[in-house]
């Protein structure tokens, strides 16, 4: 483990382990219980393998009454429980305890209704990302969060998280696409929340669930917004001299009010790091690059690509290259969704995830640089331009705990510059154990003992993932208090 602190499990928990796991069995039946060492070291990380704690147990139920069964179960034992979709969280929001249960949702992937009409679709909240798109395509739909990890990241986590994406420039994050949720209490009643229309009536507790990173409840059930697939859509890939350049042409095409679909950045290392796995045709000369996505007719993608090509060469842009073939588009689209996966064949790496207004792009992306120059590490800038979510990956060596010490420093400064310009420590990857220390940065002590009162009203025993998110002293304040 590294210098972010976990709990110590209570030992009370520890001696009663056999007990727990009995009276899990009576619930989950079959392989639904995994409690071998073997087994569980499956579950003791997240994507945040820096960090790694191996749990109590590890229960996979198949119905929405089964996790019913299951919470209202471990609250009664006061057991800590872990919620997990597919563990791709890369703040830590899966990591484990070793006194706590994970309860994942893998066995509940099933898309249960699709209402073309209404353009909504209800799905048990184990399936993936890709898979909901995948399950309407063929009737000319899609769902719109589109994470990078969308191959395997689930429906859950992405609630949990409020994900984006890409595309989340023009389609907006989860919570821009969720319209109601199956929810599961710690008591174990099952609630539903919003529901099949656009506003539903009542206190907007779907916006309160929908981001809260586990810290409430489970959601076992999403209706979520569908819809059509646009007629054409083309992504154009420009070069330019300098990270600098490229984000002075981010905010320059935002501030023209120009909408695309999407804009990708990524910077020099990144650049020759995925052209080595996906050989998308990325301009090597180049300081950094653009991908910009925009959609529509023909006609209306000429005019559209066009007023951002002399937008681009306005900035310093030094090469264009527009998609002509789908196999052409696919090709750039994925050099940036393996992004994560070709740079870890490389190095190990943190993945921060700060948000600033787009205006203050190039200021932040030269401190980045400056940041882990003076660290003597290196960066790779990888992110949603467009809509100001930075995902700079701090690379280090796992196995040097200086390094890694390192990296923890720079990524923690990198966030607190983002705060300092106007923005926010997370833009989609949730704070978990990752910025855990850092939301006194962001927050006023008063802000977060609000924020905490809530998770109270939700989860007044804290058993519901409780080392995340909150700095863990006034966790404790909190609890002493109560």
């Amino acid at each position: 483990m590294s210098g972010i602190a976990m709990p110590e499990p209570d030992p009370r928990i520890l001696a009663r382990r056999d007990q727990i796991v009995a009276g899990l069995r009576e619930i989950v039946p079959g392989e639904g219980v995994i409690d071998t060492e073997d087994e569980r070291r499956a579950f003791e990380t997240d994507a945040l393998t820096a960090y790694r704690r191996m749990p109590l147990a590890v229960v996979l139920p198949s119905t929405t009454e089964e996790v019913a069964a299951v919470l209202k179960y471990l609250n009664g034992q006061g057991v800590p429980i872990i919620p997990r979709g597919a563990g791709t969280s890369l703040a830590g929001g899966a990591l484990p305890q070793e006194d706590a249960v994970v309860v994942g949702v893998s066995k509940m992937a099933c898309v249960l209704d699709v209402n073309l009409a209404d353009r909504t679709m209800r799905v048990q909240t184990g399936i993936t990302n890709l898979g909901v798109s995948g399950a309407i395509a063929h009737e000319g739909f899609f769902y719109a969060p589109d994470p990078s990890s969308q191959l395997a990241c689930t429906i859950a986590g992405n609630v949990a998280m409020n994900s984006g994406g890409a595309h989340c420039l023009k389609y907006g994050v989860t919570t821009n696409n969720l319209m109601g949720v199956t929810f599961v209490t710690m008591e174990g009643e099952i609630v539903e929340i919003g529901g099949d229309a656009m506003d539903a009536p009542g206190l907007d507790l779907l916006g309160l669930i929908c981001g809260s990173e586990g810290q409430f409840g489970m959601v076992t059930e999403a209706t979520l917004r569908i819809l059509p697939m646009a007629e054409g859509a083309r992504p154009i890939l420009f070069g330019f001299p300098s990270s600098e350049a490229a984000g002075a042409a981010t905010a320059a095409v935002i501030g023209a009010g120009i909408v695309p679909v999407a804009i990708e950045f990524m910077d020099k290392i990144a650049i020759d790091i995925c052209e080595d796995f996906a050989h998308a045709g990325y301009p090597m000369d180049a300081g950094a690059l653009l991908i910009v996505e925009v959609e529509g007719a023909p006609a209306e993608i000429d005019e559209q690509l066009a007023r951002i090509g002399e937008v681009a060469r306005a900035n310093g842009a030094t090469s264009a290259r527009q998609a002509t073939t789908a196999a052409e588009a696919a090709a750039i689209w994925k050099g940036r969704k393996s992004a994560f996966g070709a740079m870890g064949r490389i190095s190990d790496y943190i993945c921060m995830d700060g948000t600033i207004p787009t205006g203050r792009l190039p200021e932040i992306l030269a401190r980045i640089t400056d940041i882990c120059d003076a660290a003597g590490l290196k960066v790779a800038n990888i992110f949603h331009a467009g809509d100001g979510n930075l995902h700079p990956l701090v690379l280090y060596d796992m196995n040097d705990p200086v390094s890694l010490a390192k990296a923890e420093h720079a990524g923690e400064e990198i966030l607190l510059a983002c705060v300092e310009v106007g923005g926010c420590l997370t833009g989609e990857h949730g704070v978990g154990i990752e910025k855990r220390e850092l939301m006194t940065a962001q927050f006023t002590e008063a802000e977060l003992f609000q924020q905490m009162r809530v998770k109270s009203a939700f989860d007044p025993n804290w058993l519901m993932n409780p080392a995340k998110v909150f700095p863990l002293e006034l966790r404790a304040e909190t609890r002493k208090a109560a």
